[in-house]
């Protein structure tokens, strides 16, 4: 359940109250007029209902400067809720969860290219170095769980949904800087210590099969349904499935090494997670109804979809191509 509290001029409190029985919110108040003349008017709504409301609030309005449309948490109400009575209304699929915008202000963040997030791509790259180097599991698991990569490439996924080129070009410009700051560290490393670069650990990410493939596409998929579903807690799981982080270090010291053969398994591997998640999870955001509002926005996104996601399925199947060849070269 939410709480969706609108600030607007008080001459829109009669028809917001309307919307308010027409949605069949759980309950609703008005609070006193503001000084500046505005209301506000609280809506308690269940979870299968704020997209909707949210999207006719803002096309109300739109053409005002002069309100706030705010989403509160709730962690408990009481009494409870009846559950509401079907309306016939068609519903989005898996509609129950969180709202576009939600989605935005949490995904966005994972695609700001700020010191926190080179400091962390810094961190975790030393961190899964030392464990791939050592041959140490849990210390590669927890490069995984920092896994400060996954959130671009979810963010680039969620924006070419949106068709929002903003967040497209920012979510590009933030996985590429990490990439490339990951490549950095890991190439002096694999210079300076080239002989410490063959524990099982490292040989593991410098192959990578169709059972990868899957792997990665689920996993993708997963990550965007404990997102919108708001199971966040289910990332963790998908951090340690497809990593991206390990690949990328093996690739960088490999290369550093002088490698280039299995630095080129190295890097099939980390080149079919990147895809394989991004199209997985583009496919889940169209799945779970996470579009835009307006018809002009949609129609821009509809564009995006088709262009990104032709993009990824023909990567990918270049991708299989190179697997396929990998597979029958001999040795």
């Amino acid at each position: 359940m939410r709480i969706i509290e609108v600030v607007a001029d008080a001459g829109h409190l009669d028809t917001l109250e309307s919307l308010a029985e027409q949605y069949r919110v759980v309950d609703s108040w008005a609070v006193p007029s503001a000084t500046d003349g505005r209301v506000v008017l609280r809506m308690l709504v269940d979870d299968a209902t704020p997209q909707q409301l949210i999207d006719t609030l803002q096309g109300l309005l739109g053409g005002s400067e002069n309100y706030r449309i705010m989403i509160l948490p709730v962690e408990a109400a009481l009494p409870r809720a009846q559950p509401a009575p079907d309306t016939g209304q068609d519903k989005a699929p898996g509609g129950n969860g969180q709202t576009r915008e939600e989605l935005y202000n949490d995904i966005e963040r994972g695609a700001r290219l700020d010191s926190n997030f080179l400091l962390m791509v810094c961190l975790s790259t030393i961190v899964a170095s030392i464990g791939l180097i050592e041959n140490n599991v849990a210390v590669v698991i927890g490069a995984m769980v920092i896994a400060p990569l996954l959130g671009p490439n979810i963010a680039l996924a969620f924006a070419t949904s949106l068709g929002d080129h903003p967040l497209i070009w920012k979510s590009l410009k933030t996985n590429l800087a990490g990439l490339a700051l990951t490549l950095l560290i890991t190439l002096a490393i694999g210079a300076l210590w080239p002989d410490a670069l063959a524990s099982p650990e490292i040989l593991a990410r410098t192959d990578v099969g169709f059972d990868g493939v899957v792997l990665a596409l689920a996993s993708g998929a997963a990550a965007v349904l404990s997102l919108t579903t708001g199971l966040s807690s289910v990332l963790v799981g998908v951090m340690v499935a497809v990593a991206l982080l390990p690949p990328a270090a093996t690739l960088g010291m490999l290369l550093g090494s002088g490698q280039a053969g299995l630095a080129l398994g190295a890097g099939l591997l980390l080149a079919v997670n990147i895809v394989c998640i991004n199209l997985s999870a583009k496919l889940m955001f169209l799945y779970r109804g996470v579009r835009p509002r307006t018809w002009l926005e949609k129609r821009k996104a509809r564009q995006s979809n088709l262009t990104y996601t032709a993009i990824w399925i023909v990567t990918l199947l270049l991708l299989a191509m190179a697997i396929l060849i990998r597979q029958q070269l001999p040795g």
